[in-house]
């Protein structure tokens, strides 16, 4: 338990109003998006500035208290849970874009803006942030570099670690530290960005983010391709690649999915389709007309029954606003979701969804699959109802089918969800005994106490 002075500490720093007690409001904040056990954490904290930041880290360490750092707790692996007896700081009020450079083409962040009002301002400005995860409507720039988030631009864009240019942050005993820069190219000291982006919060607390920005493309076509099975269409996902084309986005929905988030949203998608490829192209025009000629093409050659075009920008944010639902859709149906994140090499698309197919045939689970499947990262969920402990059983033993299966063809345990807690005991399988012991090291030399986000990743 905290102490009482230390409370009466927070308190002096923060004010009252922005220390939260009540065991409803600590409630609030015990768990995530994953499907783990909430823990309750002593107290949680709501800083408005760098400095009271600063200074509750090193408050949390010179008294051992657990630090968990939270944005909007959307991600999926536990990364958010906090510490028995810890404390959780919240980063939202720490949500102010203080710099878009149109000249340079960077932006400086507080932790706390969310992802999509940040990619609104710089659109308004004419540039462009690729990084566009599922959940970006609430999920908080701190959290995406803290997870390295992706999305459905990841194919081409590349994910979150693509666009930090540099980091503000404050080590354990709240000493801000600096890394990287507002140039293009900076070799100033050891790459620290590299190694805090997908640290979770476990190595330091997040203060301001430097973030590069680009050009905004001045065309782009998207195409709903539809087709009568599963295989064709995740053999389209391969043929179009190694046909040297890279689109902007290529995501696949099998057919439970297209049906639940047709139900769901009622955007016109074909529920009779075994499975469709969501694909959309951009770039220069003229560079975008020969692409999409070329995918249609690669689409028909490969069994597409028919291709829709999107006929303008609201036909295609219609559908694009229903795939990015596909969670929300699927969660209306069972009390308990587990999203998954198995990501494999693209040429490996095929044997995995047949794999997901057998797994869920094995275990008789309900399990709906899409994803990224331009990057090899796909999302397969399973229905279920964790109070039904007999399939419960089930549908662990699936998860490890799933990830042993993605590991087998070479792929990875999470392609953009983070390791948190859902997934540390699976690390080693992919990584060796010798990562673990070498990651362990770091942590202990950066984090003597082991303060920062417990249990996350590598364990304890």
């Amino acid at each position: 338990m905290i102490s009482q002075a230390v409370i009466k500490e927070f308190e002096r720093i923060l004010g009252k109003e922005k220390v939260f007690l009540d065991e409803t409001d600590r409630h609030t904040y015990s768990y995530d998006a994953a499907v783990l056990e909430p823990v309750l954490p002593s107290v949680v904290l709501r800083p408005t500035s760098s400095e009271e930041l600063g200074r509750l880290v090193r408050i949390c360490n010179e008294n051992s208290i657990p630090l968990t750092v939270r944005g909007a707790g959307t991600n999926l692996s536990g990364g958010t849970i906090p510490k028995k007896g810890g404390a959780v700081v919240l980063t939202n009020a720490l949500n102010k874009i203080l710099e878009i450079n149109t000249e340079d083409l960077y932006a400086i962040v507080q932790p706390g803006v969310v992802t999509a009002k940040f990619a609104a301002a710089v659109e308004a400005k004419g540039l462009f942030y690729p990084p566009d995860p599922g959940s970006q409507a609430v999920s908080t720039l701190g959290g995406n570099v803290a997870e390295n988030a992706g999305g459905l631009r990841g194919l081409k864009y590349g994910v979150t670690r693509d666009y930090v240019m540099g980091l503000e942050f404050f080590d354990v005993n709240g000493e801000i530290v600096k890394t990287g820069s507002r140039t293009v190219k900076c070799v100033t000291g050891y790459n620290l960005a590299a190694l805090m982006v997908g640290s979770e919060g476990t190595l330091g607390v997040f203060d301001k983010i430097i973030l590069k920005l680009i050009p905004m493309p001045t065309g782009r076509k998207a195409m709903m391709a539809i087709f009568d099975n599963v295989i064709k269409a995740s053999e389209t996902v391969a043929a179009i690649i190694a046909h040297r084309i890279v689109p902007a986005t290529l995501e696949f929905m099998d057919n439970f999915t297209i049906r639940t988030v047709e139900d769901y949203s009622r955007v016109g998608l074909p529920t009779d389709a075994a499975a469709l490829l969501l694909i959309e192209v951009d770039g220069h025009p003229a560079q975008v007309e020969e692409d999409a000629a070329k995918v249609e093409s690669i689409c028909r050659e490969m069994g597409a029954m028919k291709i829709r075009v999107a006929q303008d920008a609201a036909e295609r944010d219609k559908v694009w606003e229903a795939r990015r639902a596909a969670l929300s859709a699927l969660a209306k149906l069972k009390p308990t979701v587990v999203l998954e994140d198995a990501t494999v090499p693209r040429s490996k698309i095929p044997a995995m969804i047949q794999a997901l197919e057998e797994i869920s045939r094995r275990f008789n689970l309900t399990i709906g699959t899409f994803g990224h499947a331009g990057d090899g990262n796909l999302h397969p969920t399973i229905l279920t109802d964790k109070r039904n402990k007999e399939e419960w059983h089930r549908v662990e033993a699936a998860i490890d089918a799933i990830f042993d299966k993605a590991l087998g063809l070479g792929g990875t345990l999470s392609g953009e969800h983070g390791i948190g807690m859902a997934k540390s005991r699976y690390l080693e399988k992919e990584t060796s005994k010798g990562t673990i012991l070498f990651s362990r090291r770091i942590k202990a030399a950066l984090d003597p106490k082991g303060i920062l986000n417990p249990g996350k990743i590598i364990g304890e």
